[in-house]
């Protein structure tokens, strides 16, 4: 039996009328076998997805993002995919770029050739330019030139320097190059040195030039607020980036002293940055004691897939404990973040309320595409619900976050689907959010059809 249109038309109208959010349902085992998606709509799923990694990522950032002439990513462009002003190298973004092309050599043998020049580029800017020769780390980022700038400042942030680690890695998954492996191996060791927290573990985020933990400054009472978060305290975002990272390194160099920080970083996402009932508090201080704050729905539906994939990658299958927080995860966001009349979640709400936020940002929408599939595989035999909204989800990016004309993501668009920025790329904005979402979908939908 097909799970066709009318079917989730009927399904959606129930559990809307029953007032049943995700987090509500009963457990998996007591609920009876639901119908399926059919092999043929996989497939046709598949394909949409695959084209749109192409089509709306790979095309449209290679090679027009390659630059020539400073070395390493150009990220600023216009909706037609013309060069707009350099805002600068970013590290966050010269990682990602590295390790989207990256992506395509392991992923796609018909253009290695092409894409192996481009990993190279990435390297050899993360090396030469972006690493700082005098007291060593990755600088937070750098004017077109490779100059420090006020706006970046010399100093150094966990979160750019696990990007570069990140894009190092899978460069050297691609290229076999064992320069791209020794930086990778150097980036974590002086992150480890220096950031380290050997008292209440995870990592001081913010750091000087030579590498000192920037503590937090309130002469007044207030709390300066840096790139990412409150100075001198830790943070959500760069704690799951961090796992992210080192799971990517210890795939291809399984340190003893790395495994101990991942299996730190796991523990420490899973057990005290995310909570009961499906949510993560995003500030802390260097004890872990939670800042309350918003929930970030696209965190929290990102989070649940890298805490799934570190474990894997560590134990070979999630544990339990894993499972059950990255399903509450995506259940509280759904039951809270998502948009019932459009499809698609909302930015950004409360742990109980109503979004704040309803604004729609693509990299949101696409890990939730990502996340959704995820949570399908694992318990769509008894819950219909996950590849419903997987379906919705998918009909909401390929409507309105797709530029149908010039192709490539609208950053922000209401939550009707109404874009509100119209520039593709910016240091915040490149192709990894929506290249590894749509390589995980559509090998995960051919997974289920039998295809691999």
């Amino acid at each position: 039996m097909g799970f066709n249109m009318q079917i989730r038309s009927i399904l959606l109208a129930v559990l809307l009328s029953s007032g049943m959010c995700v987090a509500q349902q009963p457990a998996a085992s007591s609920q009876a076998s639901v119908p399926q998606p059919t092999r043929a709509e996989y497939l046709k799923l598949a394909a949409e997805i695959e084209n749109a990694l192409y089509t709306d990522d790979i095309n449209v950032w290679f090679p027009r993002s390659v630059d020539h002439e400073h070395g390493g990513f150009h990220t600023h462009f216009t909706r037609d995919w013309h060069w707009a002003p350099g805002d600068g190298k970013f590290a966050v973004m010269q990682g990602r770029m590295t390790w989207v092309a990256s992506q395509v050599v392991i992923h796609d043998p018909k253009l290695k050739a092409e894409f192996l020049p481009i990993v190279r580029q990435g390297v050899s800017y993360l090396e030469n330019v972006m690493w700082d020769k005098q007291d060593g780390g990755f600088f937070w980022g750098l004017d077109d030139d490779g100059h420090i700038t006020p706006e970046f400042t010399d100093g150094k942030h966990l979160y750019g320097i696990g990007f570069c680690i990140y894009g190092l890695a899978a460069a050297y998954q691609a290229t076999g190059d064992p320069k791209a492996l020794e930086l990778a191996k150097r980036g974590f060791l002086w992150t480890d040195e220096h950031a380290h927290d050997s008292v209440n573990g995870g990592y001081f985020e913010w750091l000087t030039r030579d590498g000192t933990p920037i503590k937090p400054d309130v002469p007044d009472g207030q709390v300066a607020m840096g790139p990412i978060g409150p100075v001198g305290y830790k943070s959500m975002n760069t704690h799951i980036h961090l796992l992210e990272a080192f799971t990517e390194l210890y795939r291809v160099w399984p340190d003893p002293t790395l495994r101990a920080r991942l299996e730190e970083m796991l523990v420490i996402v899973r057990d005290k940055i995310c909570v009961e009932p499906g949510v993560m508090n995003l500030y802390f201080t260097n004890a872990w004691q939670a800042i309350p704050d918003h929930d970030s729905y696209g965190h929290d539906v990102e989070t649940g897939y890298l805490m799934l994939e570190t474990d894997e990658v560590l134990h070979h299958k999630a544990s339990e404990k894993t499972e059950h927080m990255a399903k509450m995860l995506v259940d509280h966001a759904l039951a809270y973040g998502w948009d019932a009349k459009n499809g698609g979640f909302f930015r950004e709400g409360t742990t109980f309320g109503r979004p704040e936020d309803t604004i729609k940002e693509w990299w949101v929408e696409v890990e939730g595409l990502n996340a959704l599939l995820m949570m399908h595989e694992r318990y769509g035999k008894q819950n219909p619900v996950y590849f419903q909204r997987f379906f919705e989800q998918w009909d909401f990016i390929k409507n309105h976050t797709i530029d149908g004309e010039y192709h490539g993501l609208y950053n922000l668009t209401k939550a009707d689907g109404t874009p509100i920025t119209q520039d593709k790329g910016s240091i915040w904005k490149g192709g990894y959010h929506d290249g590894r979402a749509f390589w995980n979908v559509s090998a995960r939908l051919l997974k289920l059809a039998g295809e691999e």
